[in-house]
C-alpha cells in the first residue's frame, strides 16, 4: 500500500488503464475499452500520430 501512495498521479492512472485493458476478454472487448479510454482522455489532434 505504501508503494502505491508513492506513485505519481500519472503513474497511478497509467497502471489503472493497463489493468483495465488487461481484463478484456477478447480482441473486440480490448478495442472497445481502448476507444472508451480514448474518449475519456482526448488528445490534441496534432498528437494523434505520435503513438504509432
Amino acid at each position: 500500500m505504501g508503494a502505491w501512495l508513492n506513485y505519481s498521479s500519472d503513474r497511478r492512472e497509467r497502471a489503472y488503464e493497463e489493468a483495465y485493458l488487461a481484463e478484456s476478454t477478447d480482441r473486440y472487448d480490448l478495442e472497445y475499452r481502448m476507444r472508451e479510454l480514448a474518449r475519456a482522455n482526448p488528445q490534441p489532434s496534432w498528437m494523434s500520430g505520435l503513438s504509432r
